[in-house]
């Protein structure tokens, strides 16, 4: 037999290795991140917080990708991909174990000095993990091979909510005013009990992230020809004078912006009167395990036609019809409305690893900045819930949609217009 074809094949075998290793890591950060979703409701009424406190959580949690993206592209483009993934699972279990003291001393602000620490790792597996299964590979299947690794982030996100419901949500938590009326006691007993029903899933959590970090490190990963060893340094104006990288960068603000913040207000606009009657937030979970399942198989489905299809036609398409959706949830009632806005995780399902592969395209050297400077974009997760936040607060959490749904809108404009690469 050919020694090259020998090689090849040992080679294919080894990028499929690590793209199944490296899909272990979408798994975990997607796991993470939807539990954000479980924590809004536990905490907004564990604490007595208006809408705007309450998406401090993803406030903090996103505006770590804003501020930690730089220093994360230079952690990897010093130790290389498969270093920067095993620091960013070291970090995130860190950041997962600080929650213990802060449930055990009930305070607001460490839960979300807690949640910083686990975003940065999480932000340092973005910076190293995305362009690596991006670049793993023939650049026309890209978009493609990252839609197949993203579907184990969803696979994540929707076994999320289960867990969180069961564990975190099992029992309707009570207001300050509630807990004012109770012996002292019953209060202390009831404090220790709410603070366990959190301690317990992020120790699990820190464990598992210690194991999967070790476990990357005995794995011998690929590196990526012409990019982990080029000696060129860029710098991020370079980057960004790829306009279609650019565009990349508003159009994942907006996008993480209105994933975040849908599925940030699911739990309470489907146990609201007139949308989930009878619905309690334990109850409304499942939903929201559905809206993330809804992800899983349209990335799955979406692996196939986006190698198939034209990537920027399919991500147009697929905004639009979120669009419509949203206008659907917006406007309706009962189960109308409530089907509406779980049936948009179907659709989301293609847009995050789409975009990001198509504002990367081309790079080069510069693939590494381009990629920090994607990363630092899903600060949007921060910025648009708030925003959404305030719409709530003043206007409803119903017509609050609105913002998620222009965010959609400029996706479509991305796709079929600012996704073109400019000389």
């Amino acid at each position: 037999m050919d020694t090259s074809t020998v090689v090849r094949g040992q080679h294919v075998q080894s990028t499929r290795m690590a793209l199944a290793v490296v899909t272990a890591i979408f798994f975990m950060w997607g796991f993470i991140t939807c539990l954000n979703d479980i924590l809004i409701p536990h905490l907004k009424a564990a604490f007595s917080l208006t809408w705007v406190q309450a998406m401090l959580i993803q406030f903090t949690f996103f505006g770590a990708y804003f501020l930690m993206s730089l220093p994360a592209g230079r952690l990897v483009a010093a130790v290389g991909y498969k270093r920067g993934i095993v620091a960013g699972l070291a970090i995130a279990g860190v950041g997962a174990l600080l929650f213990w003291p802060a449930a055990a001393l009930h305070v607001y602000g460490l839960f979300l000095g807690a949640l910083f620490v686990l975003a940065t790792g999480i932000t340092v597996l973005q910076v190293a993990a995305n362009p690596y299964v991006a670049l793993l590979g023939p650049e026309q299947t890209s978009s493609s091979r990252l839609t197949l690794a993203q579907s184990m982030n969803a696979l994540g996100t929707t076994i999320a909510p289960l867990f969180g419901g069961l564990l975190i949500l099992a029992a309707e938590p009570r207001s300050a005013e509630q807990l004012a009326l109770l012996p002292q006691a019953e209060a202390l007993a009831y404090r220790a009990a709410e603070a366990q029903s959190v301690q317990v899933p992020y120790f699990g959590l820190a464990i598992a992230l210690f194991v999967l970090a070790a476990a990357i490190w005995m794995f011998r990963l690929p590196s990526i020809a012409g990019v982990e060893d080029s000696k060129e340094q860029g710098t991020l104006g370079a980057a960004l004078r790829h306009k279609h990288l650019a565009f990349g960068v508003l159009a994942i603000f907006f996008y993480v912006g209105a994933e975040v913040s849908i599925g940030s207000v699911l739990v309470n606009f489907l146990s609201m009167p007139g949308i989930g009657e009878g619905l309690t937030e334990q109850a409304a979970t499942r939903y929201v395990s559905l809206y993330w399942g809804g992800a899983l198989v349209g990335r799955l489905v979406g692996t196939f036609l986006l190698a198939r299809f034209d990537p920027r036609r399919l991500l147009g398409l697929f905004a639009l019809v979120v669009m419509g959706l949203l206008a659907v949830t917006m406007l309706g009632t009962g189960e109308l409305a409530k089907w509406s806005v779980v049936s948009v995780g179907l659709f989301n399902s293609i847009m995050f690893p789409t975009i990001f592969a198509l504002a990367i395209g081309g790079l080069g050297p510069l693939t590494g900045q381009g990629s920090s400077l994607l990363v630092m974009a899903i600060v949007g997760g921060a910025v648009v819930p708030l925003a959404v936040g305030w719409l709530a607060d003043h206007c409803g959490l119903q017509a609050s949609f609105l913002l998620p749904m222009l965010c959609y809108l400029f996706i479509v404009f991305y796709a079929w217009r600012g996704s073109r690469r400019y000389a």
